[in-house]
């Protein structure tokens, strides 16, 4: 199976071609076989292209955010089109492959959009299951259409992909926090920010006390807490097939562990984990997925 890059979704778009630094993800599709490898990567290129839409540029200029909202206006039409078999041009063959062959369902692209276009006009949240609403659109989608690559068994498995999705997009919040405030995104919720008496001119101001140790800790204790509710929902048996996510998530809760080692101190540099890390536990989990493939053959 041929696989989609962002040259090509912006060839079919005729916009220029996104710049994009290289994500964690790609550690953990290295592991998958060949066709999975292909529609995952084709998966992430879409998903990533439609991010950077609204990301390629500050939005605060009405004009820009005018042109970034047609532009996503005109992928949901394209995705419609897709869906409605009124859509002949090669350039999209492998996009269109993966969606037959994996039967994702339509409505995940949609979510996906709709996702992104929130953050041309939303730049506060004021409470947790508000933000909960974003998360969803922005990153345990990306998770669900990853499983039906993936491929899996039971159900619950869906629950697995919603929990880890917001663990690590809480983790990219807590992380990003400097990164987000200088483009004019405060993703903390405001009753958080209440709580804790940290305000947000303190965080604009790169304010480093003990409210902002605490909030960031608590936002930790969240992330968290989806951390070991996502994994509560994944079976045994289902492991081999879903070792991708596991390898994600495993990079990721080392993230986490990283900014909480570094007291939530996310303003004087942006933490990362290593690649011989992100290496190392690809390879660990591909390797603990093989003896547990050999120890039920055995058996």
């Amino acid at each position: 199976m041929e696989i989609i890059t962002p040259e090509i979704l912006a060839n079919h778009e005729k916009a220029e071609v996104p710049r994009k630094e290289k994500s964690s993800f790609l550690y953990s599709f290295s592991i998958l076989p060949k066709d999975e490898r292909n529609a995952i990567n084709t998966i992430y290129a879409f998903c990533s292209y439609i991010d950077e839409i609204v990301d390629s540029s500050p939005n605060t200029n009405p004009k820009e955010i005018q042109k970034k909202l047609e532009r996503l206006n005109w992928w949901e039409n394209e995705i419609e089109k897709l869906y409605n078999n009124s859509i002949t041009t090669p350039l999209l063959a492998p996009f269109i492959k993966t969606i037959d062959r994996f039967a994702i369902p339509k409505q995940y692209f949609l979510t996906l959009i709709d996702g992104c276009r929130r953050d041309l006009f939303k730049k506060r949240y004021e409470t947790f299951e508000e933000l909960k609403e974003y998360l969803y659109g922005v990153a345990s989608v990306v998770g669900l259409i990853s499983i039906e690559i993936f491929g899996y068994k039971y159900e619950e498995t869906k629950n697995y992909a919603i929990n880890l999705g917001y663990a690590l997009q809480l983790t990219n919040i807590l992380r990003d926090v400097k990164v987000d405030k200088d483009r004019g995104y405060i993703y903390l919720p405001q009753e958080d920010l209440r709580r804790f008496n940290y305000s947000e001119d303190d965080l604009i101001n790169e304010v480093y006390n003990e409210n902002f140790i605490e909030l960031m800790n608590f936002e930790a204790m969240r992330a968290r807490e989806y951390f070991h509710r996502a994994r509560q929902f994944l079976r045994p048996d289902e492991k081999p097939t879903i070792v991708s996510a596991e390898i994600m998530d495993a990079i990721y809760y080392r993230l986490l562990e990283k900014i909480e080692l570094n007291e939530f101190d996310v303003f004087s540099k942006r933490i990362r984990v290593s690649n011989v890390h992100k290496i190392m536990t690809a390879l660990k989990h591909w390797l603990s997925v093989k003896l547990f493939i050999r120890r039920i053959k055995k058996g």
